[in-house]
């Protein structure tokens, strides 16, 4: 297989997150949830392996007329953000017009983060929280909160975009990789369960979605916090 195969295989790879993201879509108008969430889960996952492979196999390289970084940007904003809003306000989490709010400040203020150029930082994690509502909102629908706590989030969440926090890549970010990626892989197998069990309140899947979710949060501020010489035995 020729250089310019493999590496046109990981955009086809990266754009089977569209078609997830319209099986979620689908599943999200019919009020599936736990199918919606499924589609979503498997749209996180493709989108965790098609980085490495397109850095392995050298993608702008040799199919340099597909923009993978683009590509990548609309299926994220579909999957992490439309999506996971679109659910959140069509669901009984929020009312009235807690809803309204939600929905408009998730898609506006993503849409400006996603094309904010400082998005990243020096070691590859993200500047601000960077726009991943599919993991904030299937806690939600696990853990069910009042509205106002999850009204809340939201407002927070969204200015966190544009504030100097630091929030770590699973894959790319190397400091803490060693936790950080099987903290990532547990989410993922949390989140699937959560949703495979219908979001039953006895799962154990629940408090291995908040746990992971809250590392996943707060790890890159940690690390703004402890200085780097602090860590290099880590």
């Amino acid at each position: 297989m020729t250089p310019q195969i493999r590496a046109l295989l990981v955009h086809l790879l990266t754009a089977t997150g569209a078609v997830f993201a319209m099986l979620a879509m689908l599943a999200a108008i019919d009020r599936e949830w736990e199918l919606m969430f499924l589609w979503l889960v498997v749209a996180f996952a493709v989108d965790g392996i098609d980085g490495p492979m397109a850095r392995k196999y050298h993608v702008q390289k040799y199919a340099p007329e597909f923009d993978g970084v683009l590509l990548d940007l609309i299926i994220d904003y579909l999957t992490y953000v439309f999506i996971p809003a679109f659910a959140l306000f069509s669901s009984d989490l929020l009312p009235g017009w807690t809803g309204w709010v939600a929905i408009i400040v998730i898609t506006y203020a993503s849409a400006m983060y996603f094309a904010d150029t400082r998005m990243k930082t020096t070691d590859n994690s993200f500047s601000g929280f960077p726009g991943c509502w599919n993991m904030m909102v299937i806690v939600m629908f696990a853990i069910k909160p009042s509205f106002w706590i999850i009204l809340a989030l939201v407002v927070i969440l969204s200015v966190a975009m544009f504030l100097p926090l630091k929030f770590v890549h699973p894959v790319r970010t190397q400091r803490w990789r060693w936790l950080t990626l099987p903290m990532a892989l547990a989410w993922t197998f949390f989140a699937g369960w959560a949703a495979w069990v219908h979001f039953d309140p006895q799962s154990w899947a629940h408090w291995g979605l908040v746990v992971t979710s809250v590392y996943l949060v707060f790890a890159g501020i940690a690390q703004q916090l402890i200085p780097e010489r602090a860590a290099r035995n880590d």
